[in-house]
């Protein structure tokens, strides 16, 4: 999905040409989805880290393309802004120890780029948002210089037509407007990705989109923006509205946004959502490549629509093989540390595995609408939030979170040892869940409590610095944030 392109003007032409291939390439998919071996392969899961760099004083540093000639990894790619980096960490099979493989693959990688980005005057974070951002930060002039990055902050200008307005509450809101997208590189996230047989898929899919607000709150790490206290999972909002081309009536018929968290539970097959989003969503980068005689299809323009459309459930589509359908999970935070990234991984699929047996019973008391708001204010309170939770016999009502994710973890247990991952790594990670809700800590609050201590003593600048570099020390060493004092 982060290939790169060739040029970042089009013309109608262009636009025509890509429908026209959106609309032959959907075809194909459901022809293709129906292939008998197609999918028929061992489950894997991987993921997509994306992390800050910034310098001695905590401030971003613009070096993504120095850090990446010297670090020479195929696994490291650039983000769109230039102190941003994302790591792409290996598939492995659910049946070889994926969540403790991803918790070393990203230690060590830490500490690899950590030794890397000295070299240049600078470290690594894995945090949902830096809090030493500042509005300076923002801008054309920050930009990594890729033409897929370029083209894509044209287009989405072009679309809005002005600036974009962020407007997020929270015990100091915040107000005010951007003239481009850059405000969306703010947000760095653990993105998941899970593959999934296509037999199973609409059923994974819609535990998944039932269960994601319990792995949110468990796992929220970007209360701040600008020194305002706002949501716990920040990343929520301000992704959306920081690359929201609508201007919102409330008396007319609205274009969906561009990130979002669905249009309603999936009923047949992977090919609604992919249908959705060509349906829904005007092309943005219309680049199309000659045709390929590839088996199976590699859907190129299909895939790369599906890139400009952010579901924070995201289906992917793929080649690879005899070929097979993934989940991209997008709505957990980067960090705080590696081994809580792993376990937050580990509750969300054990969540939806464990789910997926019996989802059927649950829609129907539960309208999509109803997982929608549980969704925001999950992001919004994290462990603090009351959610509209399903009961099979009693329908459904508001309940405590904590008490509904402390009665979801034996269901996640099951789950995971439904894939096959063995019982000790399945306890190891999910009592990492436990003792966040034991301590009721995650990193959003955390860092909301470590700043209220500083503020005693401090201003709010200072505050978020001091608060910074104790984070990173804790991060370092890989304690899980549960255990991190104030």
């Amino acid at each position: 999905m982060g290939v790169e392109i060739d040029r970042t003007e089009f013309d109608d032409s262009d636009y025509h040409q890509f429908q026209r291939r959106l609309e032959e390439q959907l075809y194909c998919l459901k022809k293709v989805l129906k292939t008998p071996n197609f999918g028929d392969n061992p489950r894997a899961i991987g993921a997509e880290l994306e992390l800050y760099i910034i310098d001695a004083q905590g401030k971003p540093l613009a070096k993504n393309e120095q850090l990446l000639n010297l670090a020479q990894s195929d696994y490291l790619t650039p983000e769109l802004n230039a102190y941003n980096i994302e790591y792409n960490a290996p598939p492995c099979l659910v049946t070889n120890h994926p969540f403790q493989a991803l918790e070393n693959n990203i230690s060590s990688t830490l500490k690899s780029l950590t030794q890397y980005a000295k070299k240049i005057d600078g470290r690594i974070v894995p945090i949902g948002i830096l809090p030493t951002l500042a509005s300076s930060d923002f801008g054309s002039h920050c930009m990594t210089q890729r033409k897929r990055y370029h083209a894509l902050v044209n287009q989405l200008i072009r679309e809005r037509g002005d600036a974009f307005e962020i407007n997020i509450n929270g015990e100091s809101p915040l107000q005010f407007e951007l003239a481009d997208i850059t405000l969306e590189g703010a947000n760095t996230s653990l993105q998941i990705h899970h593959q999934i047989p296509p037999t199973d898929y609409c059923d994974t899919y819609n535990a998944l989109q039932l269960m994601t607000p319990l792995a949110i709150a468990v796992g929220a790490n970007s209360p701040t923006l600008f020194g305002h206290s706002l949501w716990d999972e920040t990343r929520i909002p301000l992704f959306k509205q920081s690359i929201d081309t609508r201007h919102l009536d409330r008396y007319q018929w609205n274009a969906p946004a561009r990130v979002t968290f669905g249009h309603g539970w999936l009923r047949e097959s992977a090919y609604e959502l992919f249908s959705e989003s060509v349906h829904l969503y005007s092309p943005i980068l219309p680049i199309c490549l000659a045709d390929s005689q590839q088996i199976p299809p590699e859907l190129f323009e299909l895939q790369l629509h599906q890139s400009t459309v952010w579901l924070w459930n995201r289906p992917v589509y793929s080649a690879i093989g005899n070929g097979h359908l993934r989940v991209e999970m997008r709505a957990l935070p980067s960090g705080p540390t590696a081994i809580d990234m792993a376990a937050n991984a580990a509750f969300l699929i054990g969540l939806a595995e464990g789910q997926r047996h019996k989802i059927n019973d649950i829609l129907p008391i539960i309208p999509f609408q109803t997982a929608e708001y549980n969704f925001y204010r999950s992001a919004q309170y994290s462990l603090d939030a009351n959610l509209i939770w399903p009961k099979v016999s009693l329908g459904y009502k508001r309940q405590n979170i904590i008490g509904i994710i402390e009665n979801s973890l034996p269901l996640a247990e099951q789950g995971l040892l439904n894939l096959g991952i063995e019982s000790n790594e399945a306890n190891h990670y999910l009592s990492i869940i436990q003792g966040r809700l034991s301590n009721k800590q995650n990193g959003a609050i955390w860092q909301k409590n470590m700043l209220k201590k500083l503020n005693h003593r401090l201003t709010m600048e200072e505050s978020l610095h001091k608060m910074l570099e104790i984070f990173i020390d804790n991060s370092q060493q890989n304690i899980p944030v549960a255990e991190w004092t104030i």
